[in-house]
């Protein structure tokens, strides 16, 4: 009895063994999850402006608020009906402080980061697309959202670009700004009044989500892809201009204080002041 008891343990330790080395089939699909982890599953969405910041420039007919919003929802349902989790910093029009969109944005481990505007400027002619990004690992993202939305807009390539917005620099994801148009364009400023150019927008933008994974490891200087490949998008870095233009803003600012500081002095000196400002 004891002899046969034994050689029934060894029978089922050898099938334990066996059955762990060759693993459990309910097991393999979590482990699938954890090594797919890296892949984002979370979207937040963040509608530029809101609330008493419309956006724009002054004088604009357009609030670039309404539009964000506009897209910013509809892109919300294209990914939720993808099984997307979706997250909008704000659904309203509410203002919400950049902070507290960067705050919401990370507090998502898993997750990517999409922020919606629009373009503007006092010449009526420019027009175009522009993505912006900032940190490496979000270069991926702008490209397959920038081809994808370039792809099916009728306006040009304006191209994507490295730029330190604040959404973008304090992001602890991948992070990228799309600038859908000219709001101050009049033939953009149509197409973006219209609810199915609005839908057009926000299913490039999901096209670009769903194929970040598919962007090709090498940088690219076409827009050719494959039916499993998104090339990696050339880019312009502004960001050594941009800390540029702070610098000059800065001093900018300091002499208008000191300007301020003078104004008590004599008319000829304010002339003087005035000649510089004209010529600054």
């Amino acid at each position: 009895m004891p002899t046969g008891f034994c050689r029934l343990s060894l029978f089922v330790v050898s099938l334990l063994v066996a059955f762990l080395e060759c693993g459990n089939p309910y097991a393999a699909p979590a482990k699938r999850v954890s090594e797919n982890s890296s892949s984002p599953i979370t979207v937040v969405i963040d509608a530029g402006h809101g609330g008493h910041d419309r956006g724009g420039i002054p004088g604009q007919k357009i609030a670039e608020k309404d539009m964000t919003l506009e897209v910013a929802q509809r892109l919300r349902n294209v990914l939720a009906a993808s099984g997307y989790r979706v997250v909008m910093t704000r659904d309203s029009d509410v203002f919400v402080p950049l902070p507290t969109r960067v705050a919401i944005a990370n507090s998502y481990r898993n997750a990517i980061f999409v922020c919606i505007h629009f373009n503007a400027t006092k010449r009526a002619g420019a027009g175009g697309i522009e993505t912006y990004f900032y940190s490496r690992d979000s270069l991926p993202l702008a490209s397959a959202i920038h081809y994808y939305v370039v792809g099916g807009a009728p306006s040009s390539n304006r191209g994507v670009r490295r730029r330190g917005y604040y959404v973008l620099r304090k992001t602890s994801i991948p992070a990228v700004l799309v600038e859908c148009g000219f709001l101050t364009n009049p033939t953009e400023a149509a197409y973006a009044q219209t609810a199915s150019y609005r839908q057009k927008l926000a299913e490039e933008i999901a096209a670009g989500v769903r194929g970040r994974n598919s962007v090709t490891g090498a940088l690219s200087t076409t827009r050719a892809a494959t039916s499993e490949t998104v090339p990696l998008q050339p880019y312009i870095d502004q960001t050594k201009v941009a800390k540029s233009e702070h610098r000059k803003s800065k001093r900018s600012h300091k002499k208008s204080a000191r300007r301020k500081k003078s104004s008590s002095k004599p008319a000829g000196s304010e002339a003087g002041s005035a000649s510089r400002d004209r010529e600054g």
